[in-house]
């Protein structure tokens, strides 16, 4: 077949390999394949920093090193990944209010 179709269109098959599944996707921060790289100044933080990772089931190179400033930004990174906000339904006209008044939505908090 030809690469190109009637009116100039791109072959299906190459349309499909452009858009279709993500391919080059990035493995997941944290994992074996992936570790985080942190540095720390001493030991002590080592340990505090090893026991948060065995908690949350991550893996990472620490590096203790006194002449460099402690650097966890990929820790605090993924640790604290923003959550999806969920917002409760907003009640239909004809249903009653959600403020207890006893009226119909659309006549109390909905007007």
């Amino acid at each position: 077949m030809h690469d190109l179709y009637y009116k100039g269109r791109i072959h299906t098959r190459l349309n499909h390999v452009k858009t279709g599944y993500n391919t080059k996707r990035t493995v997941k921060l944290g994992t074996e394949k992936n570790p985080l790289t942190l540095t720390v100044t001493s030991d002590v933080r080592k340990c505090e920093l090893e026991k948060l990772l065995a908690d949350n089931e991550l893996t990472a190179k620490i590096t203790v090193d006194n002449t460099k400033a402690e650097n966890i930004d990929e820790l605090n990174a993924v640790l604290n990944k923003p959550k999806t906000t969920t917002f409760d339904k907003t009640p239909n006209r004809n249903d009653p209010c959600v403020c207890g008044s006893g009226k119909k939505y659309k006549k109390c908090c909905g007007a």
